[in-house]
């Protein structure tokens, strides 16, 4: 199988097989993460690998218990770092002036970089991955967890192991709903209608709609799933949690 075959084949693992992952696999995705694009070559992230069951059975509420979690051999968070470089710039009495969201930004950017070579590598080998898009809804205690100094912010994870299901494909918009040539085109009406066509008639979003009570598949993203309320209270949460990162200032 060729590397695009690999890529169009991504399926989400959520439940894995009760096998651990060798260690010399786990160093091999590891190495992979770490041969990505990265900001200036600073390489502007670090990976906290988790196996323990003890700190699985702490973060997974954390994560609001999501079976993966707890069922995965290797948990793996990919943090937004500047801290390493920062002690490296004044080891060597270099003045910085990196604590700021421009920073972070190129730190964030070097994570998630790492984190999808990471999951390439893993399903090359076989392995499933699901990424929890739960980090940075507890990022509080989970820092504390982590014991996360500052300039650090966990960002993206990863969960690995040997899939016990086949998984399913997610369904994806056209090209035409991501691709812009040469400036942005903005979306008319119609051409939302178009786009959003086929995922709106799909089996499974005619389930979702049953099964919630609701009229369309927008109204399950923003009453369901991601409701203001949430969002605002998550956000107030990340805000606080990068003013005590020093990457925004309190008086900002």
């Amino acid at each position: 199988m060729n590397s695009i075959e690999q890529l169009n084949k991504h399926r989400s693992i959520r439940h894995y097989l009760d096998k651990p992952i060798e260690e010399h696999v786990l160093q091999e995705i590891l190495q992979s993460a770490t041969k990505g694009s990265t900001t200036g070559n600073m390489q502007l992230y670090s990976i906290i690998v988790t196996k323990d069951k003890t700190m699985k059975q702490q973060i997974a509420p954390l994560h609001f218990n999501q079976p993966a979690v707890l069922e995965a051999p290797i948990i793996l968070t990919f943090c937004a770092d500047f801290n390493r470089f920062i002690r490296w710039c004044e080891n060597r009495k270099a003045q910085h002036g990196f604590n700021n969201i421009q920073c972070l930004t190129w730190a964030i950017v070097d994570a998630v970089i790492a984190a999808q070579n990471a999951a390439i590598a893993a399903e090359t080998m076989g392995l499933g991955i699901c990424y929890m898009g739960t980090v940075t809804y507890n990022i509080k205690p989970l820092g504390k967890i982590f014991n996360l100094p500052k300039h650090v912010v966990p960002i993206a994870c990863l969960t690995l192991g040997y899939p016990a299901e086949i998984g399913v494909y997610s369904d994806r918009l056209p090209l035409k709903a991501i691709v812009h040539q040469e400036t942005y085109h903005d979306y008319s009406a119609k051409d939302i209608d178009t786009l959003y066509a086929e995922k709106e008639n799909l089996p499974l979003t005619k389930q979702l709609l049953e099964e919630n009570h609701m009229e369309n598949l927008a109204k399950i993203f923003t009453e369901k799933r991601y409701t203001k309320q949430d969002n605002e209270h998550f956000s107030k949460e990340l805000l606080e949690f990068l003013q005590e990162q020093d990457f925004i200032s309190c008086h900002a």
